[in-house]
């Protein structure tokens, strides 16, 4: 393909993601309501020993989250379809015979995103309580819907990408972008950004949800890594063969 056909491809992906998210955003605003109930628990829970409170500082500011909410809430109930798009803009790139795998990535990328959505959502109850728990308990936790909520909601869906990243990374091999060796040699570097990520996503008191997000992403990294040292043995295989019967073609 050209640029000019690159950038036309580009465009269509981009499109078609974009119709994924918006209707993905109607339906997120319609239970907008329903995810703030659930967002809103923790807080409940800090109200328990003392006064505590979601506000909000302007008119507008119920309607900005409810549409803040729409779009999180479109993004992951659309990830079907914005996946599948990146895989299909990558394709072209791939053999025949790669293009094969390209439903394999795609069927592992979306289970592990909203996994990853999943544990993000699982953590967050106990990040709020931790961090609400330096306040001292005569005072009283005032809570701005606008960032709580957005604090939330980005911690949920930055998980859930950091999980699809070794899918990536299995694909960059299979193009041929970085061998299995070279995605080995940089696993301190990998295990460190995956220990520094998940301290930034939880709060230092609290080691056990760090440790809960850190497993997981470094059991995937690894598990990338098998994957591509086994693509990397099926290629040269197949490299070696090609090489014996061409030689074994060539004239004497």
């Amino acid at each position: 393909m050209s640029f000019g056909e690159h950038l036309i491809e580009l465009r269509k992906r981009l499109f078609r993601s974009a119709i994924g998210i918006l209707l993905g955003g109607i339906f997120g605003f319609i239970i907008a309501p329903a995810v703030l109930d659930v967002l809103r628990e923790p807080i409940l829970e800090i109200a328990r020993s003392r006064d505590a409170s979601l506000n909000y500082d302007s008119i507008t500011g119920a309607f900005d989250l409810r549409m803040q909410i729409a779009i999180y809430v479109g993004l992951v109930v659309s990830s079907p379809v914005w996946l599948y798009q990146i895989f299909a803009f990558i394709t072209p790139a791939l053999t025949r015979k790669e293009k094969r795998y390209t439903f394999g990535f795609f069927f592992s990328a979306v289970p592990l995103f909203l996994a990853g959505c999943a544990s993000g959502f699982f953590v967050f109850p106990h990040i709020v309580e931790v961090l609400a728990g330096f306040a001292p308990a005569e005072d009283t936790s005032i809570f701005l819907a606008k960032y709580y909520v957005d604090f939330a909601l980005k911690l949920i869906f930055a998980v859930g990408i950091a999980f699809v990243l070794p899918v990536f990374v299995v694909l960059l091999n299979f193009m041929g972008v970085i061998s299995a060796k070279g995605i080995l040699k940089g696993w301190r570097v990998a295990i460190l950004t995956i220990t520094i990520f998940c301290a930034l996503a939880t709060p230092a008191a609290d080691v056990f949800s760090m440790f809960l997000l850190a497993i997981p992403m470094v059991m995937l990294y690894f598990a990338a890594v098998g994957v591509a040292f086994w693509h990397d043995r099926i290629a040269e295989k197949r490299a070696a063969k090609l090489l014996t019967e061409g030689l074994g073609s060539s004239p004497a």
